[in-house]
Protein backbone atom coordinates (compact mmCIF):
# COMPACT_ATOMS: atom_id res chain seq x y z
CA UNK A 1 0.00 0.00 0.00
CA UNK A 2 1.27 3.42 -0.97
CA UNK A 3 2.04 5.78 1.88
CA UNK A 4 3.15 9.38 1.58
CA UNK A 5 4.52 11.43 4.46
CA UNK A 6 5.14 15.15 4.19
CA UNK A 7 7.39 17.22 6.42
CA UNK A 8 9.03 20.62 6.51
CA UNK A 9 6.07 22.90 6.98
CA UNK A 10 5.98 25.67 9.53
CA UNK A 11 5.93 29.41 10.04
CA UNK A 12 7.93 31.57 7.66
CA UNK A 13 8.11 35.31 7.10
CA UNK A 14 7.11 36.97 3.86
CA UNK A 15 9.99 36.75 1.41
CA UNK A 16 11.53 33.79 3.19
CA UNK A 17 12.14 30.21 2.10
CA UNK A 18 11.00 26.77 3.12
CA UNK A 19 11.62 23.27 1.79
CA UNK A 20 8.96 20.60 1.97
CA UNK A 21 9.75 16.90 1.69
CA UNK A 22 7.57 13.90 0.95
CA UNK A 23 8.77 10.36 1.47
CA UNK A 24 6.92 7.62 -0.41
CA UNK A 25 6.70 3.93 0.36
CA UNK A 26 4.83 0.99 -1.06
CA UNK A 27 5.40 1.71 -4.73
CA UNK A 28 8.17 1.79 -7.31
CA UNK A 29 8.75 5.45 -6.65
CA UNK A 30 10.89 6.16 -9.69
CA UNK A 31 8.10 5.04 -12.04
CA UNK A 32 5.45 7.42 -10.78
CA UNK A 33 4.76 11.07 -11.44
CA UNK A 34 4.59 13.09 -8.22
CA UNK A 35 2.88 16.32 -7.38
CA UNK A 36 2.33 18.97 -4.76
CA UNK A 37 -1.08 20.47 -4.07
CA UNK A 38 -2.23 23.01 -1.53
CA UNK A 39 -5.48 23.96 0.11
CA UNK A 40 -6.07 27.31 1.76
CA UNK A 41 -8.91 27.85 4.25
CA UNK A 42 -12.23 28.06 2.45
CA UNK A 43 -10.71 27.20 -0.92
CA UNK A 44 -10.48 24.13 -3.10
CA UNK A 45 -7.34 22.06 -3.27
CA UNK A 46 -5.17 23.28 -6.13
CA UNK A 47 -2.32 21.74 -8.08
CA UNK A 48 0.88 23.75 -7.84
CA UNK A 49 3.65 21.55 -9.22
CA UNK A 50 4.31 18.15 -10.75
CA UNK A 51 7.34 16.17 -11.76
CA UNK A 52 7.26 13.20 -14.10
CA UNK A 53 9.24 10.01 -13.72
CA UNK A 54 11.62 11.47 -16.29
CA UNK A 55 12.06 14.72 -14.41
CA UNK A 56 9.83 16.97 -16.49
CA UNK A 57 8.18 19.64 -14.38
CA UNK A 58 5.01 21.72 -14.42
CA UNK A 59 4.16 24.74 -12.29
CA UNK A 60 1.01 26.69 -11.68
CA UNK A 61 1.32 30.33 -12.66
CA UNK A 62 0.92 31.39 -9.04
CA UNK A 63 4.22 29.72 -8.03
CA UNK A 64 6.22 29.74 -11.28
CA UNK A 65 9.66 31.25 -10.75
CA UNK A 66 9.42 30.97 -6.95
CA UNK A 67 8.89 27.27 -6.24
CA UNK A 68 10.95 24.32 -7.47
CA UNK A 69 9.89 20.69 -7.44
CA UNK A 70 12.54 17.97 -7.52
CA UNK A 71 12.88 14.30 -6.74
CA UNK A 72 15.51 11.94 -5.41
CA UNK A 73 14.60 8.46 -6.54
CA UNK A 74 17.31 6.88 -4.40
CA UNK A 75 15.57 8.30 -1.32
CA UNK A 76 11.98 7.86 -2.57
CA UNK A 77 11.52 11.55 -1.86
CA UNK A 78 10.01 14.51 -3.66
CA UNK A 79 10.80 18.06 -2.59
CA UNK A 80 9.20 21.46 -2.93
CA UNK A 81 11.60 24.38 -2.51
CA UNK A 82 9.59 27.48 -1.74
CA UNK A 83 11.30 30.86 -2.18
CA UNK A 84 10.04 34.43 -1.94
CA UNK A 85 6.93 33.24 -0.16
CA UNK A 86 3.86 35.43 0.11
CA UNK A 87 0.88 35.48 2.44
CA UNK A 88 -1.15 33.89 -0.37
CA UNK A 89 1.06 30.79 -0.04
CA UNK A 90 -0.43 30.05 3.39
CA UNK A 91 -2.11 26.65 3.09
CA UNK A 92 -1.91 22.98 3.90
CA UNK A 93 0.44 21.38 1.38
CA UNK A 94 -0.20 17.84 0.18
CA UNK A 95 2.01 15.38 -1.62
CA UNK A 96 0.37 13.37 -4.38
CA UNK A 97 1.20 10.23 -6.30
CA UNK A 98 -1.02 9.22 -9.19
CA UNK A 99 -1.11 5.67 -10.49
CA UNK A 100 -0.65 6.12 -14.24
CA UNK A 101 -2.64 2.97 -15.04
CA UNK A 102 -5.71 3.61 -12.89
CA UNK A 103 -5.44 7.38 -12.28
CA UNK A 104 -5.96 6.64 -8.62
CA UNK A 105 -4.59 9.40 -6.38
CA UNK A 106 -2.65 8.75 -3.21
CA UNK A 107 -2.30 11.57 -0.68
CA UNK A 108 -0.20 12.38 2.32
CA UNK A 109 -1.66 13.82 5.51
CA UNK A 110 -0.55 17.35 4.62
CA UNK A 111 1.81 19.84 6.21
CA UNK A 112 0.83 23.36 7.24
CA UNK A 113 2.69 26.34 5.83
CA UNK A 114 1.94 29.72 7.34
CA UNK A 115 3.46 32.90 5.93
CA UNK A 116 3.53 35.84 8.30
CA UNK A 117 4.00 39.48 7.35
Amino acid sequence: QVQLEESGGGLVQTGGSLRLSCVASGSVFSSYPMGWYRQAPGKQRELIATISSGGHTYYAESVKGRFTISRDNAKNTVYLQMNSVKSADTAVYYCNQRDPLTNYDYWGQGTQVTVSS
